[in-house]
Parts: C-alpha cells; structure tokens; sequence
C-alpha cells in the first residue's frame, strides 16, 4: 500500500532541485563542487523534514491497520501530566481526525446533526484555524445512541481533505485553506442508525461504502471533481432476511495481492473484493451476520473479517480468489466473542482485539486458535493501535491502557493505566512521539513535557 501527501510533496521538491543541478557541467569545476555540497545538504534536509512530517491520512493510519511508526509516545498522562493542549471542539463527532501538514482535521455536527462541519486544528497550538459549514440539514435520521452525526472519519491525499456524513453529503475541502473543492448530497441510503463507514482513498478514487436497509452498493468519486466513476451493486441475494439485516457500517480495506490493488469491503451478510480501478467484483463470500463496523485487516495473503454486530465472528479469507469463494476461500473462523465496535490489529503474527466490553484477545494469524484473553476492563469503541511493542486502548469513560505485547503468544502485560475527564469514541493518533487524542468534547496532545 501506499499513500500520498507530506512526503509526495516533499519528494515534487528533491525533483526540483535535481533538475536545477542537472546543468553543472556548463560552471568551473570549484563551482560545481561547491553546488553539488550545497544540492546534498538541502536534499538531506528536506528528507529529514519529510520524515518528521506528521502524516496521518485515514483513520487507522498510514498504513490503514492501526499500525504507527511512532516512536518513545508517552504511556503515561493525566488532565495534568503530559498534556502539552486541550482544545474544545464544537458540535458532536466520533470522526477520526486526519492530519496532513501542521493541520488535523475532523468533522462535527451540530444544532442536533442539522449543521454539519469540517474542523481544523493547528497540530502544535491546539488552536481551531478552520470551522466549515459544508452541509445543512433539514430532515435528520434517527440515530443510534451509540452513534453520532458526524461518525465517518475523513481521509486525505495532502491536497484535499474528503468527508463523508452517509447519505447527507460527501464534500472535498482544500488541505491548505479549507476552501470547498466540491460536494454532492445524492449518495442515499437508508442507514437506520445513522451513518458509520468511512470512505477509502485509493489512488484517485474516493471509495464509499452504501450499506443501507433499502440498497447497497459501493461507490467510486473521482477525487478531483466528485464525479462518479463507478458504481457496483452488492451481488449477494439478501432477499431471504429483513431489511434491518440489509446494513452495515464497515469501512473498506485497501491491498496490494500480486502488485495489484484490491479493496476488501465487509458487508451485510458477506464479504467483497473489488478492482478499486473499475469496480469489477473479484471474489465474494457469504457469511451470516449484519450491522458490522470492524475495519478488516489483512496479511499478503489473508484477510480478517469480523461479520456482525450481535454476535460477532472472525473469518481468515484468502486474498487469492475467483468468484463465490463460500466454501474455498475460508481458512478458518473463530466464532467466540470477537469484537463487535472495535477494528482488530495484527503483531507479531497474531490477531488482537478488543471486545467492547474490555477483553483483549490475542489469536494465531495462521490457525486461529486463541492464545490468551486478558480482561482489561470498560466499554470500548475506539479501535486500539500499536506503537512498537505496546497496544494502547482508550474506552468510552476516560479510562486507557498501554499493554505489552510479547511474542509467539505470550502472556501480555499492561504496563500503564490512565484516565481523562471524558472518554473516546474516536480511535488515537500517534505520530513521531506524540498522541493526539479525540475525546467526546475535546482533543487533546499527549507529549512528553522535558
């Protein structure tokens, strides 16, 4: 996989320069050395900058799994330790927030989910640089409890950050001014409990899934305009169950099989794979099980897929298959207290999770039998990530826990507990050796203090 923004900016200027050496050859020889010393030092020092550049462009992160590339993040904090701010953000959201340059943003709603907005922050003040009106609302859907409004995260490409609120609206914001690129508000579905899937970047394509009870299909936005480029039907016959088994609320997949893009998109009552270029289905496999909101994650060969809500399984699906793949493509299934809410990760060849009532599991990748459960306690809905060797969790009264992970199955250790004013719903963001952290009402920056 692999994603735009920060450093493919970065990388427009090194191009630049290197074409501005290319004519050394037509200055003295001393010139020319000293040109070439000076082009070395400048390049060292953009790539430097590329690699410190907070990137954080989908929900789960760079890599799209929940994996960080952070390094010596604070495992210890408190509304007064190892806060470095605390910002209010207006309105009601559970989004995600993206970062892309000094800016993290979010979306929100508000006047009761009749206002929706796109939010910017200032990634080292806390200080709210944009506040967006992109859509009004007239007619709101009633909304479950345990959802918000504004609960799909946006992703970005660096140029543009995209937000979609279900069936109110999908809108491209500039990343640099927060000026509206475009917007439409005719991608409908019927969500039921409001909306949950976040859209998926895949090249120049804004991939959204449109799980609803009375249709669903996927769509594909051209990135540039908002123009639609495809759209695909769910093939799997739903006929035989209700409406209200008809809906989910996962958020696509995008991998690399053989060097090829391949989106994973979980649904109700089964499993796609699509070309995310055209939108031609590859493989689909049924399962029982609806209202899902896991984000799947995969190996380069396998997928995990978590099927519902109620009674949630995991299906290890083999990447490499053709057409209904039901009774082929199934490595195995592990059908006890999987997570309903929060999306899984992967460590040291195993599968972890945990279940929104507070019990990490950890499952081997290839057979999936379990290797421990450990009761970490509270209700969970933010998805947890992996910083090294450590899995942070945040649950949805305050309470977090950093666990170590040890390998080939061991016993884990939580080596850290701490607590906030408010919980989350939103899942954490770590990027170099900071945490940035939506809570209900706030969003705070977790920093060592020197």
């Amino acid at each position: 996989m692999s994603y735009r923004g920060g450093k493919a900016i970065c990388w427009q200027y090194i191009t630049r320069l290197y074409f501005a050496v290319l004519p050394l050859r037509l200055l003295p020889i001393g010139q020319q050395k000293m040109v070439r010393q000076s082009s070395v030092v400048l390049l060292l020092a953009i790539w430097s900058q590329c690699i410190a550049a907070e990137h954080w462009p989908d929900f789960r992160g760079p890599t799209l799994d929940g994996i960080t590339n952070a390094t010596d993040v604070p495992i210890r904090w408190s509304e007064s330790n190892n806060i470095a701010w605390k910002t209010a953000v207006p309105g009601r959201g559970w989004s995600t927030p993206v970062i892309t340059g000094p800016l993290l943003w979010m979306s929100s709603a508000e006047q009761e989910g009749h206002q929706l907005f796109a939010i910017a922050i200032d990634c080292k003040t806390g200080k709210i640089k944009h506040r967006i009106l992109l859509f009004e609302i007239q007619n709101m859907e009633a909304s479950n409890a345990l959802n918000s409004y504004a609960s799909p995260s946006p992703v970005t490409d660096g140029q543009h950050v995209y937000f979609s609120f279900g069936t109110y609206g999908v809108a491209a914001v500039d990343a640099r001014d927060g000026t509206k690129a475009w917007s439409r508000q005719d991608v409908n579905l019927d969500h039921q409990e409001g909306p949950g899937s976040s859209p998926l970047l895949c090249k120049n394509r804004l991939v959204l899934h449109c799980d609803g009870r009375d249709q669903q299909y996927v769509l594909a936005l051209d990135t540039a305009t908002g123009k639609t480029v495809w759209r695909c039907k769910r093939s799997l016959d739903l006929s035989e169950v209700g409406d209200f088994a008809r809906k989910a609320f996962t958020t696509a997949l995008l991998v690399q099989l053989k060097g090829q893009d391949r989106v994973i998109s979980a649904a109700a009552q089964g499993c796609y794979c699509y070309d995310p270029a055209t939108g031609r289905e590859i493989w689909s496999l049924r399962y029982p099980g609806f209202s899902a909101v896991p984000r799947p994650v995969a190996s380069s060969e396998v997928a995990f897929v978590v099927d519902g809500f109620a009674n949630p399984s995991i299906t290890a699906v083999e990447l490499d298959g053709k057409g209904d793949i039901t009774l082929s493509g199934v490595k195995w299934v592990f059908q006890r207290s999987g997570p309903a809410t929060t999306s899984p990760v992967r460590i040291f060849n195993q599968l972890v999770f945990v279940t929104d009532n507070g019990v990490l599991t950890s499952l081997d990748e290839e057979t999936g039998e379990l290797n421990w459960k450990k009761r970490i306690g509270g209700d969970f809905c933010s998805s947890p990530i992996v910083v090294g060797d450590l899995i942070y969790l945040f649950d949805r009264t305050g309470g977090s826990s950093v666990v170590r992970i040890a390998a080939k199955g061991g016993d884990p250790k939580v080596i850290a507990t701490n607590r906030l004013d408010e919980g989350m719903m939103a899942s954490p963001i770590a990027v170099g050796k900071t945490l940035y952290l939506r809570t209900k009402q706030h969003l705070y920056c977790v920093s060592e203090k020197n």
